[in-house]
């Protein structure tokens, strides 16, 4: 058939046979699902499906009374482990209400807890298995950097806080490896129980398959990690474009005690809005294309921005607010915190993949916070640094002269930290740190003692998060919103708006001749370099 693309529409299949009217709907799930979609012109040029897009799809398909099964076909799947388990509870919230079978080809850690509630999971013979439990890497930059002259200062608060660890060394600290070994048993065991929930054994039974060297998908079929062997054409045949039946996939539906609400009519509602991406002051936007802080960027003048509108909004009830970020600007994630704080309508908080130090502090404040167990949050703490040029200038030739005070040039580039700026620089460290502990301990009703012992810049998983008190239970942004409209006494199918935070692209830095204004072009928190941030992880 000549299918609408897929992330605008399932395609229409039917049983294998002789049968030519279409009667069950194939959805591909590929790409890494962003929470939400991108606005403006962004949405336009974004080709992969995002996780809200995929839920209004599958409600929709639960609505159809003529879709009598739906095959979920899983290629290419790159999204994170909280993703693949938000993905998890809209599948088992669609079989509920349609026979679902899930059909993969890669058999993957992700693939699989994706699928876990799905009661029929098929691999074809020769589907691609790799199912080795979960692993970190990450790599250190320090040898490299002082190989070519630069050297890096490197000053922290807490033993685990290691945002700036991959420059200043060459090799994982001990409390590096304890705080990633720690989360890593924490996700593993998380997977495990889903899987075991979801195919109907022990969680001893599930541990097993991860040290079983599991490679085919006879193998799969022995353990009980899949229902059947089968390829796709033995489960549905893709059928011809059914207009109306397309149409009534794509149609959104307004109900509300039973009929179509008139578009008219705005009803109440929550409010979503995003915090993705580097936490920086100003404006959101797009970032420069820096593989360690590239990507998405939320200022705080664009988010703070959109609480005040959604808390002014007479038809929204809640807010939902929505954090996927790893932190930033010490500053920024202060200004928007206070904003969370300020708000006079119940402000229910959701983690993404990642809320961790600056990604924390901002949703501190909220009436209530939800995690999925896979999450990296915590990182409580603060980091200051700057690469040290002066051997990479001798070197190539730049010589920079100072002037005037040298406590004012106490960021530069070309030289290392005097010992009196070094100490001013944990002076003011140490105060930005006892802020974000009190700001957390106000927040969550806990002591500045024990957030301190919690702090220290250490990372957990959501699920260890819930049980020291850092999070209040575990969930998706599903359940956030079904929590918000709980809190503002609202219907369940109360409608959620996403906030628009106006994204901006600016252009690419213009780097000159010098080493260190090219540092500072690509550096994204403009002057401010007091950070709660947290080290990117690569989770496997």
């Amino acid at each position: 058939m000549r299918a609408l693309p897929t992330p605008l529409a399932p395609l229409l299949g039917r049983r294998p046979g002789p049968d030519t009217e279409p009667d069950r709907v194939i959805v591909d799930l590929s790409g890494p699902y962003p929470a939400q979609r991108r606005p403006g012109l962004a949405a336009l040029l974004q080709r992969t499906s995002s996780l809200d897009s995929l839920a209004e799809r599958l409600d929709r398909i639960g609505e159809a009374d003529w879709v009598k099964s739906v095959v979920v076909r899983v290629r290419g799947l790159t999204a994170d482990l909280a993703t693949a388990g938000a993905i998890a509870g809209l599948l088992a919230h669609l079989a509920e209400r349609k026979h679902v079978v899930a059909y993969l080809e890669q058999v993957s850690m992700t693939g699989l807890l994706a699928t876990a509630p799905v009661p029929d999971v098929v691999a074809p013979e020769s589907a691609d298995v790799s199912v080795p439990g979960l692993a970190g890497e990450q790599i250190y930059l320090g040898a490299f950097l002082r190989g070519h002259g630069i050297g890096f200062e490197n000053l922290r608060i807490g033993e685990y806080k290691s945002a700036l660890t991959p420059f200043s060394q060459d090799h994982m600290d001990d409390a590096q490896r304890e705080q990633l070994g720690a989360y890593l048993d924490s996700a593993e065991s998380s997977w495990v129980h889903a899987l075991a929930a979801g195919r109907g054994v022990s969680e001893d039974a599930a541990r097993g398959w991860l040290d079983a060297g599991l490679t085919s998908a006879a193998e799969l079929l022995e353990v009980g990690l899949i229902t059947r062997i089968a390829y796709d054409d033995e489960l549905v045949t893709v059928a011809d474009t059914s207009l109306a039946r397309t149409l009534d996939l794509l149609r959104r539906q307004h109900t509300g005690a039973g009929r179509r609400t008139p578009l008219r009519v705005r009803p109440d509602g929550v409010a979503v809005v995003p915090v993705v991406g580097a936490i920086v002051s100003g404006s959101s936007g797009g970032g420069p294309p820096v593989p360690v802080l590239g990507g998405p960027r939320a200022g705080s003048d664009t988010v703070v921005a959109a609480l005040r509108r959604a808390d002014r909004d007479e038809h929204t009830k809640a807010i939902v607010l929505f954090v996927d970020s790893g932190g930033g600007s010490a500053l920024a994630s202060d200004v928007i915190h206070r904003a969370v704080v300020a708000c006079r309508k119940p402000v229910v908080a959701v983690m993404g993949s990642v809320a961790g130090s600056g990604g924390y502090y901002v949703l501190a404040g909220a009436d209530h916070v939800l995690a999925s167990p896979f999450t990296l949050t915590g990182s409580i703490g603060v980091v200051i640094g700057k690469p040290v040029l002066t051997e990479f200038s001798d070197r190539h030739g730049f010589n920079a002269e100072p002037v005037g005070r040298e406590d004012a040039l106490a960021l530069s580039t070309a030289r290392p930290f005097t010992d009196a700026q070094r100490e001013r620089m944990t002076k003011l460290m140490g105060e930005v740190y006892a802020r974000f502990v009190d700001r957390v301990a106000t927040g969550r009703g806990l002591t500045p003692a024990r957030v301190d012992e919690l702090g220290r810049g250490r990372i957990w998983s959501g699920r260890d998060a819930v049980g020291l008190g850092l999070v209040d239970a575990l969930g998706d942004l599903r359940d956030g919103l079904a929590y918000a409209r709980r809190l503002a006494g609202l219907p369940a199918d109360a409608p959620a708006r996403p906030v628009r935070t106006g994204l901006t692209v600016p252009g690419l830095p213009t780097l000159g001749t010098d080493p260190a204004a090219a540092l500072e072009a690509l550096w994204p928190f403009g002057t401010e370099h007091v950070l709660a941030w947290m080290d990117p992880v690569r989770i496997r």
